[in-house]
């Protein structure tokens, strides 16, 4: 094959020079450089933050704000009411393997927190992750203790 000018061809692999804008309209890029009239878009400085969404209030401000978005790490436990431990014989130590060997928890899946549904006349010691308020009113009103273990 013979060296003829139009088989001349850049090496592979090789670069090409860089377009020098604003050089006039022979270069190519005169002028305005390719980034049209006018507008936030043709200035200098010119690519805005990304998200930005020209003043709006931008998707990431706005989106934590509204309802019905679920906790990342929520807190689940396994409940029990007041009123399923007036069953349980006085004097006795309810633990979360208590429960379950008396039949009245199922699924000891997560820690145990006791809520305050219903009456106890029973004195009882509840080792609990957790109670509310008029879970711990009644517990101790029956003469009872709660105990909070983690």
């Amino acid at each position: 094959m013979t060296l003829r000018l139009e088989s001349l061809q850049p090496q592979p692999g090789s670069r090409r020079r860089k377009t020098r804008k604003g050089r006039g309209i022979a270069a190519g890029q005169g002028a305005s450089c390719g980034f049209g009239m006018r507008g936030q878009k043709s200035r200098s400085g010119r690519p805005t933050r990304p998200g930005f969404e020209g003043g709006q209030m931008p998707l990431y401000r706005r989106v934590p704000k509204l309802k019905h978005f679920t906790l990342i790490n929520p807190k689940n436990f396994t409940v029990i009411n007041v009123e399923n431990l007036a069953d349980l014989e006085a004097g006795s130590t309810v633990t979360l393997d208590s429960l379950v060997k008396a039949g009245i928890v199922t699924s000891p899946k997560y820690p145990l927190k006791v809520l305050g549904n219903g009456e106890l006349a029973v004195k009882l010691t509840v080792q609990a992750a957790a109670f509310t308020a008029s879970a711990r009113a009644k517990i101790e009103a029956a003469g009872g203790s709660c105990d909070v273990n983690d």
